[in-house]
C-alpha cells in the first residue's frame, strides 16, 4: 500500500538524549520506524535492526527506534537506561527517540499518521505489540506495515528495492 498524501517530515521528535528534531532530518531516506522495548521477547530484533542499519545506512536508509512502554510494561526504564541497554547489549548505532505512546489518546502524532496510512490486520489501526515496523520510502510515503513477528532480516529485499 502506498499513501501519497503523507508528509511525515513535519513531525517533531525528541531524541533519546533530549534533543529536539524532526523527521525532516531524514528526508530523502528510506526509513524503518519501529516501536521498541528492552524487556520483550522480540528485543533480540535489535540485532537484526542494527544489521539492516549497517548494511543499508550508507545508501540512504535509517532505522528509527521509538521505545514504548504500552505493551506489558516492557520498557520501564528512563531514557538513560534505555540508551545504555541498547548500546551495551546490541551496539545500536541507529537513532533512538524518547519514549512514546503509540496507541490511545496520547499516541505520538507520528504513530497516529503511520497507523492511518498503513492499517494492520483487518484494517485495524491499533499497534498490537512491540516491534511493529513501518517502512517509509524516500518520498516520505508509508509503503507497508510489518507485524512484530516479521524479522528485520526478512525485510532486506523490500528495503533493497526501495533504495
Amino acid at each position: 500500500m502506498t499513501v501519497a498524501d503523507t508528509d511525515l517530515a513535519r513531525h517533531t521528535l525528541k531524541t533519546i538524549d533530549g534533543r529536539n528534531t524532526s523527521l525532516a532530518e531524514w528526508r530523502g531516506q528510506v526509513l524503518l520506524i519501529v516501536n521498541t522495548a528492552s524487556k520483550c521477547g522480540f528485543t533480540p530484533q535489535y540485532e537484526g535492526l542494527e544489521a539492516l542499519q549497517k548494511r543499508f545506512g550508507p545508501r540512504g536508509f535509517a532505522v528509527l527506534g521509538f521505545p514504548c512502554n504500552q505493551f506489558g510494561a516492557q520498557e520501564p526504564g528512563d531514557a538513560a537506561e534505555i540508551a545504555s541497554f541498547c548500546s551495551t547489549k546490541f551496539d545500536v548505532s541507529f537513532p533512538l527517540f524518547a519514549k512514546v505512546d503509540v496507541n490511545g489518546d496520547d499516541a505520538h502524532p507520528l504513530f497516529k499518521e503511520l497507523k492511518k496510512a498503513a492499517p494492520g490486520l483487518l484494517g485495524s489501526e491499533a499497534i498490537k505489540w512491540n516491534f511493529t515496523k513501518f517502512l517509509v520510502d524516500r518520498s516520505g510515503r508509508v509503503v507497508d506495515r510489518f507485524a512484530p513477528t516479521t524479522t528485520p532480516e526478512s525485510l532486506a529485499d523490500v528495503i533493497e528495492a526501495l533504495l
